[in-house]
């Protein structure tokens, strides 16, 4: 009897296994001859663990390298538990960025959406995004209107390099994030760098960005679950400058998207802006607080880091910003703030960041879905498949790009830098809405440390995608005070 129900036991297991299989493989072969060519890996599994494999953020990694070779440009693979179409064709990735909500819908796998929360405008779609992306333009202006914004990023990067004084060595990306996340947290919040609740949100940010490109498993003690907790502790924060905010006065008398820049003017800052938007709910303005500290604080500190990296291994780039510098250091009165204008004038800080934003694959890839059959050139990519165009292909390929491994800003002198093979920050309707505050932010603290400091970088100490890109070491700087 016991070796019947074992039997039977078994027999089941084979059978729910042998669909599983099936189930794996059988997308393979649907509308035979006119899929890309591809493999779609184990069961299971797929392609997903070599596709992550971790490689130098200036290469494209092994795993496309040979998909490339075999299959060419546009391949079809097993990733993130669904087929998928890989691009790493540029034509195809402006075909599916300008195509949002036609063709193509953000697709990020569901841990995805239970560290960053459903209301988060990284993984809205549809009508949601529209209005979400709305907001987040006129807030942006709001920003970048407001008389204090560049006058707090120059007082930061002044605060925080004469804290190097006496120092021969730091941990560069622990620094860029600092200054980051100091004027993000006092634009979007209005909280001071010495505050006890910037401290207590930093400390949670640190452990929710840990989380983030983590295993996703929900366990009590993984990081990715600390990392959910993390971001509960953070939304509850924000609550608690938001109602005391509104105690305050702030906040009151409510405006559609569409009013925004015509009160904003009468508002303070970007969230008594926001706490007016009526057509918000309360998690969403709480989610769009959280969107608003990772855009600004993550990917901006990476950039940074980037751009000091590269420019460790270009002396005659540093030169050329030390004039460029110089320049406009010679036009201002002693400790006169920088502005707009002066930003304007980095041409070459404008060429140097874009090299490192090409070069240095911030984003490597996005998540798409389609969402009917889409037909492109000899292609078919199936309804309901998952399409990953890969920016980092397109960035570093030799035949778009002369010497693309090579860190050469000379190049954007007379390259366009809007055009279908640079979308460091995306593209379509889904570009990052705050790309130029980065640059901002970026070339202030170039301004002030290439004027106030030499540094060399440490061997081995490269920028690596696992695929998220993070420095082996924090980008260790051994740095030297300039005599003035």
């Amino acid at each position: 009897m016991f070796g019947s129900i074992w039997f039977s036991f078994f027999i089941a297991l084979a059978v729910l296994a042998l669909g599983l299989i099936m189930k794996h493989y059988l997308p393979m072969f649907s509308k035979h001859g006119l899929l890309p060519r591809g493999s779609f890996g184990w069961p299971f599994l797929g392609e997903t663990l070599c596709f992550l494999r971790s490689h130098p953020s200036n290469s494209t990694g092994f795993f496309l390298q040979d998909h490339c070779s075999r299959y060419g440009k546009v391949f079809k693979s097993h990733l993130f538990l669904s087929p998928t179409v890989v691009s790493c064709d540029q034509e195809l990735n402006y075909f599916i960025l300008q195509n949002e909500d036609k063709l193509f819908q953000c697709s990020y796998p569901k841990p995805i959406h239970g560290i960053l929360g459903q209301k988060s405008m990284l993984v809205a779609v549809g009508d949601t995004h529209k209005r979400l992306r709305n907001v987040a333009l006129s807030l942006v202006n709001t920003i970048k209107s407001k008389p204090d914004f560049l006058i707090d990023i120059d007082t930061t990067v002044i605060q925080l390099l004469d804290s190097w004084k006496g120092k021969h060595q730091v941990i560069f990306c622990e620094e860029a994030r600092k200054f980051t996340f100091n004027v993000i947290v006092k634009q979007v919040l209005g909280l001071k760098p010495e505050e006890p609740q910037t401290r207590k949100i930093l400390q949670d940010f640190l452990t929710f960005m840990r989380g983030l490109i983590s295993l996703p498993l929900y366990i009590p003690g993984t990081p990715y679950a600390r990392a959910v907790q993390a971001r509960s502790r953070i939304s509850s924060s924000v609550r608690s400058i938001i109602e005391e905010r509104r105690r305050r006065g702030g906040g009151g008398g409510g405006v559609s998207d569409g009013e925004i820049n015509s009160s904003s003017s009468k508002r303070n800052d970007f969230l008594d802006t926001l706490l007016s938007i009526e057509t918000l709910s309360e998690d969403e303005k709480v989610s769009f607080v959280l969107d608003s500290l990772l855009g600004g604080y993550e990917t901006t500190s990476l950039l940074l880091a980037m751009v000091v990296h590269f420019l460790g291994h270009s002396p005659s780039a540093l030169q050329q910003l030390e004039g460029e510098y110089q320049k406009i250091r010679d036009t201002k009165q002693k400790d006169e703030f920088l502005n707009w204008e002066d930003f304007r004038k980095m041409y070459f800080t404008q060429h140097v960041i874009s090299e490192a934003l090409r070069l240095g694959n911030v984003v490597k890839f996005v998540h798409r879905k389609a969402i009917k059959d889409v037909k492109f050139k000899e292609y078919l990519i199936p309804c309901g498949w998952k399409v990953l165009p890969v920016f980092s292909a397109v960035h570093l390929d030799p035949s778009l790009h002369a010497n693309a491994h090579q860190f050469q800003p000379w190049r954007w002198e007379s390259q366009d830098q809007i055009c279908k093979k640079f979308t460091p920050f995306g593209g379509g309707s889904r570009c990052c809405p705050g790309s130029e505050l980065a640059k901002v932010e970026v070339a202030f603290f170039l301004h002030h440390l290439v004027q106030k400091f030499r540094w060399r970088t440490e061997d081995g100490d490269h920028p690596i995608a696992y695929p998220y890109v993070e420095f082996q070491r924090g980008l260790v700087l051994n740095v030297e005070q300039i005599s003035v």
